[in-house]
């Protein structure tokens, strides 16, 4: 070692010493932090013998109970916990200057959460539920930077030792090391200036600060560096863009921690006596953060704007309402909300493939855009739905040009993957303040406006009717309702008798729901079964009947051998579900009622919906002994050769072909056809709505046997069903 010189001496010391601090280096320490013992498990057993020492805690108390009587390397915070949150957790380790980094794991899908943890000093967030490899990563490379901070510690104390160890260690650092003196000019950097910059240190030597920071921050800078100049001690810290020769780089962003120095110099007195004169200069150190400023930016975009379209969000869409009617407010002006829905977007969606469906939605993006003005907001606020707000609009016509213009512009076919598509939109349109005065309310109505133009044929625009909001509150009076129905048993069977027009006799009856509503009276099922069908009450209800049905079954049996079948109405929602067939196999066993006495009637829409799956389950209702009835014959859109192939044993004549008979000498071809068409596949027949006398002797001449109606009877409930079957037993 004595021929070593000062220099190659003083760096085998320093590399001795990093040596040195590797061979020593504990195993890292980390703390695992969640609520769920579940979880808390696996992240042991997949940090386990990876030569980490491992704590657990089980809430946020825990947490910190443990960082206040121990140190860690590595903290793995679960960011929802009942007690304390993964923030207070982080806000107590901020307070306390507890040193360890952290990585926040969290089931959250708002981007709020991620953006706390971020600011809190959070090393990494991942959303719950990560990828195995992803964590693990996250972890090496926590404890990876937390190492190197650690010798970054240990370099820095040693930088006294040696000038040249100094100057060494300097030009190693992460970190872009300067020195200014009171003019602003560089008298030192480090060599970290060239990979990030494309600078060679010794060329800024001399030169002003100001040929390093970028033409829009040195305004900023001037401010913050002309204290150096002042004879007074200060630290400041800001973030600067620097320039720089890389070509793909505008300019790289920077945290800057700036410190006045005293820089003592030697000056001759007139009486030839040497003097210290101290001049204040700067001493900076600039971390690169342009990575770190780029993901908060993206963060940041994501919680304002659609990644796919790049238009406003719904957040940042309300957001600008609100300006806009604030705006609107003050100078008595109005503006306009639309709803716009793209028609069918669904099918061509599931048909083609999610992405042509998102190429599709990119196209309609720029045709819409091209429709506004500069002061128009277009916001993506749904899988195919679109807000527009129109401010300062001058009048109602305005909003209607502008609907207009959106439907040309997408009457164009659109060109995705080699195929040529045509769309529609639906479009609804609230004007304040007539519509409204808030923006739910606006926004809200807007939306009922599209929803009724929807059901009306789509393709067009409606401006919002008061009737609009009267019909939504009444639905959502008639769902809330309906469930408290269930609960409160409201809900009761009628009976709708069927006879034979020969004996006179009632052969079956057709079951009908009824509602006895506590402020409404008895109420039919057309004025809540619709309601039903779109909440997807429907389900619970179906399973009520066909309990009610098979007690009322079980008691009608026991008053002869003459057994009348039932007939029940069943959704199609209801018959598409996979376990239709079994409770209604399980529910006619229970009660022990046999299969041949109950009849289902399904409307002959649901043969056109889906034929294949529509024939197989009415083969399993056939293979079980249930007969199947076509109600309503004639009113839809039924296809004669899938009624050939569909097993059906009934057809019913639906009252709006009944009524017009008033007179038995005229024809009535329909009704004549669809009686020759029950004839021809062997059907039974019956027909609904008989009120008179000439109804009844019209349809028997032409060979109608069986008949429902109030000519015969009205429905009536379970006891009166009861009094009149048990009547015709004994007569």
């Amino acid at each position: 070692m004595s021929n070593l010189s000062p220099l190659q001496w003083d760096f085998t010391l320093a590399s001795r010493g990093l040596q040195t601090t590797q061979i020593l280096h504990k195993p890292a320490k980390l703390l695992l932090v969640d609520d769920e013992p579940r979880l808390l498990q696996s992240l042991c057993d997949l940090l386990n013998n990876r030569g980490f020492i491992l704590v657990t805690a089980n809430n946020g108390t825990e947490a910190i109970e443990r960082l206040s009587s121990d140190s860690f390397d590595l903290i793995i915070l679960d960011l929802r916990m009942p007690d304390i949150s993964g923030h207070e957790v982080m806000d107590y380790m901020n307070l306390h200057q507890i040193d360890a980094n952290v990585i926040v794991t969290s089931g959250d899908v708002g981007i709020e959460a991620a953006i706390g943890a971020l600011r809190r000093g959070a090393y990494d967030y991942l959303r719950k539920p990560y990828p195995r490899e992803e964590l693990i990563k996250a972890v090496q490379n926590a404890l990876h930077q937390r190492q190197l901070e650690a010798e970054n510690k240990q370099i820095a104390g040693r930088l006294e030792s040696s000038e040249r160890i100094y100057r060494y260690l300097v030009d190693s650092s992460p970190d872009i090391i300067f020195t200014l003196d009171h003019q602003g000019k560089l008298t030192f950097v480090n060599n970290r200036i060239h990979p990030l910059l494309g600078f060679n240190a010794e060329e800024l030597i001399g030169k002003h600060y100001a040929d390093m920071v970028h033409t829009r921050d040195l305004e900023r800078a001037n401010y913050v560096f002309s204290d150096g100049q002042q004879q007074q001690r200060w630290s400041r810290n800001i973030e600067l863009r620097l320039k720089s020769r890389h070509l793909e780089d505008e300019g790289r962003v920077f945290s800057v921690e700036l410190m006045s120095v005293s820089f003592t110099t030697q000056v001759m007195r007139t009486e030839g006596v040497p003097q210290n004169l101290e001049q204040m200069g700067i001493y900076g150190v600039a971390r690169d953060i342009t990575d770190r400023k780029r993901a908060d930016e993206l963060i940041a975009y994501q919680a304002y704007y659609d990644i796919l379209t790049d238009l406003p969000n719904r957040v940042l869409f309300k957001d600008r309402l609100n300006l806009a009617l604030l705006q609107a407010k003050r100078k008595k002006g109005g503006l306009a909300v639309m709803f716009v829905d793209l028609d069918r977007f669904k099918v061509i969606n599931d048909s083609l493939g999610h992405q042509l469906g998102d190429e599709l939605l990119q196209q309609a993006t720029i045709r819409l855009k091209g429709c506004l003005r500069h002061s128009d907001t277009l916001s993506r606020f749904g899988s195919d739905e679109f807000n527009v707000v129109l401010p300062e609009l001058d009048s109602v016509q305005d909003p209607t040009r502008v609907a207009q213009a959106f439907l040309d512009a997408l009457r164009a076919p659109f060109a995705l993957g080699g195929q040529t598509v045509h769309i529609t939109a639906s479009i609804g349109v609230a004007v304040y303040p007539k519509d409204g005065e808030s923006v739910d309310e606006l926004i809200r109505n807007a939306d009922l406006a599209m929803h009724a133009k929807k059901s009306s044929g789509r393709n067009g625009y409606q401006f919002f009717e008061l009737s609009m909001l009267n019909q939504s509150f009444e639905q959502i009076s008639v769902e809330s309702g309906l469930r408290l129905a269930l609960l409160a048993g409201e809900l009761e069977m009628y009976y709708q008798p069927q006879v034979d027009a020969k004996s006179g006799k009632v052969i079956g009856a057709e079951a009908l729901m009824r509602w006895n509503h506590p402020q409404r009276g008895f109420l039919g099922a057309g004025a809540f079964l619709p309601y039903a069908e779109e909440s997807g009450l429907i389900i619970a209800i179906s399973d009520w009947m066909l309990e009610a049905v098979c007690r009322d079954l079980l008691a009608w049996n026991t008053l002869g051998a003459d057994r009348p079948y039932l007939s029940i109405n069943l959704s199609p929602h209801y018959l598409d579900r996979g376990d239709f067939y079994d409770k209604l196999k399980n529910t006619l066993e229970r009660y022990q009622i046999s299969p041949s006495q109950l009849e289902v009637e399904i409307t002959e829409n649901i043969c056109i919906r889906n034929p294949q799956a529509a024939i197989d389950q009415l083969q399993k209702l056939c293979q079980l002994g249930v007969r199947v009835a076509i109600d309503d014959f004639g009113t839809g859109y039924s296809s004669l050769a899938y009624l050939h192939r569909f097993p059906i044993h009934v057809l019913k004549i639906d009252r709006s072909f009944v009524m017009p008979i008033e007179d038995d000498t005229l024809q009535f071809p329909v009704v004549l056809a669809i009686i020759s068409i029950a004839k021809g596949l062997g059907l039974k027949l019956v027909a609904e709505g008989v009120e008179t006398e000439v109804q009844q002797r019209y349809l028997e001449q032409a060979g109608c046997q069986t008949f429902q109606g109030f000519y015969y009877h009205r429905p009536m409930p379970q006891s009166a069903l009861m009094g009149l079957l048990d009547s015709q037993r004994i007569h």
